[in-house]
């Protein structure tokens, strides 16, 4: 099914990585990638569970955009020890408008294909999704 607004599908394979991420734990973070000649969302990247934070905000392309999900664990002031899944909508200013524009259109529907998103994150430089601004959305 494409979206009306921006005619994206989604790949079977995005929701299945993103069961993996959730139930089984068998990924750090989860990077899409918006395939405009196929008109549909794929999966650019998974990361290993012993990947750390810096290691995803590395595989974020600097000049384009993208979808991401991030598994992130945490204590609470409470000293519970917690995860949540993040989704991260990367968009940064040096991408092209066009670009921007799809991902854009295209945010919602692909988010609402991954059940059990907790958090979002919208970023258009690496300051705007820096650790400390993931730990602080969490709580």
């Amino acid at each position: 099914m494409a979206n009306a607004a921006s005619g994206m599908a989604v790949h079977d394979d995005c929701k299945l990585r993103f069961l993996d991420l959730k139930a089984k734990r068998t990924f750090r973070f989860v990077v899409y990638k918006i395939e405009e000649k196929q008109k549909q969302v794929v999966v650019e990247k998974v990361g290993e569970p012993a990947l750390s934070y810096d290691d995803f905000a590395a595989s974020l392309p600097a000049d384009e955009c993208r979808y991401a999900v991030y598994d992130f664990d945490f204590v609470t002031a409470e000293n519970c020890q917690k995860s949540k899944i993040i989704f991260i909508a990367w968009s940064p200013d040096t991408a092209r408008v066009r670009s921007k524009m799809i991902y854009a259109s295209s945010k919602d529907r692909f988010k609402r294909e991954l059940d059990g998103i907790q958090v979002e994150l919208q970023a258009t430089d690496p300051t705007e999704m820096d650790i400390d601004v993931i730990r602080s959305r969490a709580n």
